[in-house]
């Protein structure tokens, strides 16, 4: 893994609490689980196997949040990319509601562990808003709310001045109201897991990258810089960072820099006409603009940002010019921090779950939707590694394929962001 290990410089540190004691593994052990990544996914599977009195140990190359999982928009969003029927179709009538069930409840499952460990992480339930930015994409998104509230789910759908009301903008013709959505400190909520999992009974060792993977009798072994993990069954759970460890991993998936750029505290005046119900938000579109207010009245602009790692606002100023453009009232504002992180997209857009041999899972590819969805597929992976095929999982398991040309990543990526944006201003 080549990434830096530093924490970028968001502004979710400055609220947090401090990370709890992850030192670099030192010399040789075993385990019955090893999880290679301490992001959301890595650090609650290990939740869930400490807790069943499994002896799980994580390592990391960095510290506990330091790639997405700490750095994202924090935004917990229901569902998946697809629509309810479209879901069902492709998936079949065994798998296909169990997905459907499984995918919309995820932020139910999120904020009940929240609460049942305590974990002080500004979680707030205020709602998701998929937002139409143009009349073509308004069908779109009253379809999807359509599909919802024949299953019951509490959804609906609001005209264009229900949804001037709940984003305090005219710009938008229609939104749909997810009322199970919210949003939370990502990384206090990585830095809390980690704690929870540790005072379960996990090792988790930060600054301990692994170097390779090789099969042992009764298992596999995990070779680190100043150490060797002896595991009976590992899960690799590195999303948008995946590189060369299980070979031909990191060729299934394409990692594009997610940007947030983030203002001083907004004030009592200006707060009162920006999202007054406190809402996530995200745009229906080719490339989403997402945003929220944080906890100390601070405006979060996030989308796809420069290829690059950054550490400041002023490359986003496309994020910061359109929050004006959204809200004149906020001309003038001061954005105070701008930073990234990669995410990990998979080409069907679907998130990835694989079994490449016996005892090995690989979970990536959780195209944006992270955080409650990491939270909620740990419970599952951990029940996998200990009964194994027995143990059902409402995602279905894949056999890993590379992308084609994969190679050429910047630049599709690029092509892609840069045409998208075209179409979204076009509204086509």
């Amino acid at each position: 893994m080549t990434a830096p290990l530093a924490l970028p410089p968001n502004v979710y540190s400055l609220d947090a609490p401090p990370a709890p004691p992850t030192p670099p593994l030192g010399g040789s052990r075993r385990a019955s689980v090893a999880i290679v990544g301490a992001g959301i996914v890595g650090l609650t599977t290990a939740l869930h196997l400490a807790e069943a009195g499994v002896d799980t140990v994580v390592i990391d190359q960095g510290e506990p949040g330091w790639g997405a999982s700490g750095n994202n928009g924090g935004q917990l969003n229901p569902g998946l990319k697809f629509d309810p029927d479209e879901i069902e179709r492709i998936w079949g009538p065994d798998l296909g509601p169990r997905m459907v069930e499984f995918a919309y409840g995820t932020t139910d499952r999120t904020f009940a562990l929240i609460d049942r460990l305590g974990i002080a992480c500004e979680a707030r339930r205020g709602g998701t808003l998929r937002v139409a930015r143009s009349a073509r994409s308004t069908g779109g998104v009253a379809e999807t709310a359509r599909q919802c509230m024949v299953r019951g789910m509490p959804v609906s759908f609001l005209d264009r001045e229900e949804t001037a009301g709940a984003t305090g903008t005219t710009a938008y013709h229609g939104a749909m109201l997810d009322r199970r959505g919210g949003h939370l400190n990502p990384l206090a909520y990585v830095r809390g897991l980690a704690a929870a999992a540790i005072a379960a009974g996990a090792a988790v060792h930060g600054r301990t990258p692994a170097r390779a993977l090789n099969r042992r009798s009764g298992g596999w072994s995990i070779e680190t810089p100043a150490g060797t993990i002896e595991a009976e069954k590992i899960l690799i759970a590195t999303n948008g960072f995946t590189d060369d460890l299980w070979q031909g991993l990191r060729r299934t998936v394409v990692p594009v820099f997610s940007a947030i750029a983030a203002s001083e505290p907004l004030g009592d005046d200006r707060l009162r006409g920006v999202l007054p119900d406190r809402p996530a938000v995200y745009e229906s579109g080719r490339i989403t603009v997402y945003y929220r207010i944080d906890a100390k009245g601070r405006l979060l602009m996030g989308g796809r940002g420069p290829m690059r790692p950054i550490g400041t606002p002023e490359p986003l100023a496309y994020l910061t010019d359109y929050a004006e453009s959204l809200w004149p009232q906020l001309a003038g504002l001061r954005w105070t921090h701008g930073w990234n992180s990669r995410l990990a997209i998979t080409k069907d857009h679907w998130p990835h779950l694989h079994e490449p041999a016996p005892g090995v899972l690989a979970y990536l590819g959780c195209n944006g939707r992270g955080v409650a969805l990491g939270t909620a597929i740990a419970e599952q992976l951990a029940r996998r590694l200990i009964d194994g095929s027995a143990a059902r999982l409402d995602l279905p398991v894949i056999e890993p394929k590379a992308i084609r040309f994969h190679a050429l990543w910047p630049l599709g990526v690029w092509s892609v962001v840069q045409h998208g944006r075209i179409m979204d201003r076009l509204g086509l």
